[in-house]
């Protein structure tokens, strides 16, 4: 038992004679570390002045909430029993989550890079600013197949070569990865929340204006095309049977003026005349349901369109985040002693071996 103690106070021992010896090599080599933090500093420093500062700008949108349709939910299902469709449930696919996908889709970051922008009184598209504030131009004037390269504002997609998809591929990479950020930042609230990220201000707030349109109209052409559509054949039709109705009734008037002061025993005379009453009564009914319908359907229409509800805009001047030189001097010194110092380590381990 003794024998045991007296090997714990051994070991215990040697680890503090080998703490005290680390401790000693590493405060003999105090100017190695100390010169490497002064050289990390300087090096902090440089970056800080050379690292763009990046703007970030934010726009909050709310979600139109669906829900139950009450007194129109009564009338669709009415409609709906007369074999007509006002497509009062249609695209529920762009609620909640899945809307916030399609903001961050390659579809709609691609179609709003080919948005036009005025930059310094000239029309360019949001791609062409973004390859400027890269600095891509100056890299491809030595590669023949980039230096023809343009992204002209609303140009077609079917136009494109590979070469233009593949930086469009890359400028969506870069801006999905590190650019852009959609969500909640309340579970609880139903407001979502964009964020672009540049080293260019007026990118930030463009891109981000522009995208918001762009998938606002994807949503309107998308989602409220089945009530449109339904919409348009209910007018045709209220407009066909409006035409019948008055030539009905044009009808009854021509048979009442060639029955007037018709003898009352000749019946067979006044037929015409009443076939046109029977069709005047019908088409009244039927255009008095048409217009009926065709109102459903505007209302329709109207509570589809739009889904977004833009809360705040971005406005200039953005919030800037920028290293600072304090920030850049302390965080590279400290690092660069960090590194030295493991250095000096695993140097001395190496030898030991």
């Amino acid at each position: 038992m003794n024998e045991q103690n007296t090997n714990d106070e051994i070991s215990l021992k040697e680890l503090i004679e080998k703490g005290r010896g680390w401790f000693s090599y590493l405060l003999g080599q105090w100017k190695i570390i100390i010169l490497a933090g002064i050289m990390g500093a300087g090096l902090g420093l440089v970056y800080s002045y050379g690292k763009k500062p990046i703007y970030t700008a934010t726009l909050t949108f709310a979600l139109e909430d669906e829900k139950g349709g009450g007194g129109l939910g009564g009338a669709l299902g009415l409609a709906s029993s007369f074999g007509i469709d006002l497509g009062g449930d249609g695209g529920s696919i762009f609620t909640g989550s899945n809307l916030t996908e399609l903001f961050k889709s390659r579809v709609m970051v691609e179609q709003t890079l080919l948005g036009p922008v005025i930059v310094d009184g000239k029309t360019i598209s949001l791609a062409e600013m973004y390859i400027q504030n890269q600095g891509w131009r100056q890299k491809w004037n030595d590669k023949p197949k980039f230096a023809t390269i343009q992204f002209l504002p609303e140009t077609k997609r079917t136009y494109f070569t590979r070469v233009h998809d593949s930086i469009l591929g890359i400028m969506y990479q870069d801006l999905s990865k590190t650019g852009l950020t959609v969500g909640q930042k309340d579970k609880k609230i139903a407001i979502i929340t964009i964020d672009v990220s540049s080293t260019n201000e007026l990118f930030s707030k463009y891109f981000i204006e522009s995208l918001v349109k762009e998938v606002s109209d994807f949503y309107v052409t998308t989602k409220s095309k089945k009530a449109r559509e339904n919409m348009d054949i209910l007018e045709r039709q209220t407009d066909s049977i409006r035409r019948e109705l008055n030539g009905a009734i044009t009808g009854v008037a021509v048979a009442n003026d060639n029955t007037f002061s018709l003898n009352p025993a000749m019946n067979a005379r006044r037929a015409p005349s009443a076939r046109r009453q029977v069709d005047v009564q019908a088409n009244t009914a039927i255009l008095t349901e048409l217009v009926k319908q065709t109102e459903l359907a505007k209302v329709t229409l109207r509570k589809e369109t739009p889904l977004i509800q833009v809360i705040d805009r971005p406005i200039l001047p953005l919030t800037k985040e920028k290293l600072g030189k304090a920030k850049g001097i302390v965080m590279g010194g400290v690092l660069a002693m960090f590194l030295m110092t493991l250095g000096l380590i695993v140097r001395r381990i190496l030898k030991m071996i």
